[in-house]
C-alpha cells in the first residue's frame, strides 16, 4: 500500500468484509458515522485490521480526527510513508 489508491482500495474491501458495507458507497467522500454507520467499537477494529495489514503502530489518536474515508486513506498514507 503505497499510494491513496490502492489504500483507497484495501479500505473498500475491509468495508466489505469486516462491516458488510457495499463496495460503491466507500467514496473518498462517505462520512463513516453519517453514510456508513460506523461506530467507535468498528473504528477500534479498523485499526487493529489496519495494524495487521500495514505491519506499523497506530495509534486510536491517529484516526480520532477522522470523520470520512478520505480522513482514513490520509492517515494511513501519511502512517506509510512517514
Amino acid at each position: 500500500m503505497k499510494n491513496r489508491d490502492e489504500i483507497l482500495q484495501v479500505i473498500r474491501q475491509m468495508m466489505l468484509e469486516m462491516f458488510e458495507v457495499e463496495e460503491k458507497l466507500v467514496t473518498l467522500d462517505a462520512r463513516l458515522s453519517e453514510d456508513l454507520d460506523f461506530d467507535s467499537i468498528d473504528a477500534v477494529d479498523m485499526i487493529v485490521k489496519l495494524k495487521e495489514l500495514t505491519g506499523k503502530a497506530i495509534k486510536q489518536e491517529d484516526f480520532k480526527s477522522a470523520r470520512t474515508i478520505n480522513d482514513v486513506v490520509e492517515a494511513v498514507y501519511q502512517l506509510m510513508n512517514d
